[in-house]
């Protein structure tokens, strides 16, 4: 019988962490720095749309206080750190199709890719993929659970004030 070989992670739990906190500084922009905004190419009413959505957006969510945003910045805002970050005019995402299913959080269905909703310890990205502009939230693993859930209430009724539904997700 031959002895279970034990497999060690290389470097120490410091090395480790500093890099993962380095991956993830690049990943949600988790700093005091500005979190940056990548938008594609909108209509100008779609532009004009998702400039009315963001600056409705409260300075407050979660009980995160809100972030400096550069890059798009009409078209998101970032709250907290790691941020949780709402990005507006966002594509389909590729994951989704017809026999997809949402979560539904206050009459608002959002889609979240199967891999990232069975990974509790991955970031998330839930896209109401039903309204017109798309809406997507990046939500950090540190932050999944309640601070999300109270995330996806408080921007359920900008949501469906500014945004057009044109098919449930549910």
């Amino acid at each position: 019988m031959t002895p279970a070989v034990r497999r060690r992670r290389p470097g120490s739990p410091w090395t480790r962490g500093a890099v993962a906190c380095a991956a993830v500084l690049l990943a949600t922009g988790c700093s005091t720095g500005p979190v940056e905004i990548d938008a594609p190419d909108l209509s100008a009413a779609d532009q004009r749309t998702c400039r009315e959505f963001v600056a409705d957006l409260p300075s407050t969510l979660a009980g995160l206080d809100e972030r400096e945003v550069s890059g798009d910045s009409e078209y998101g805002a970032a709250w907290g750190d790691p941020a949780i970050v709402v990005t507006c005019g966002v594509d389909i995402p590729p994951e989704f199709d017809e026999f997809s299913a949402c979560t539904e959080a206050s009459g608002v269905g959002w889609f979240v890719p199967p891999e990232q909703e069975a990974d509790q310890d991955a970031d998330v990205l839930l896209t109401a993929v039903g309204y017109l502009p798309r809406v997507s939230l990046l939500v950090p693993a540190d932050q999944r659970g309640a601070p999300s859930a109270a995330a996806l209430a408080a921007l359920a009724e900008p949501v469906r004030e500014h945004l057009t539904l044109r098919d449930e997700c549910d």
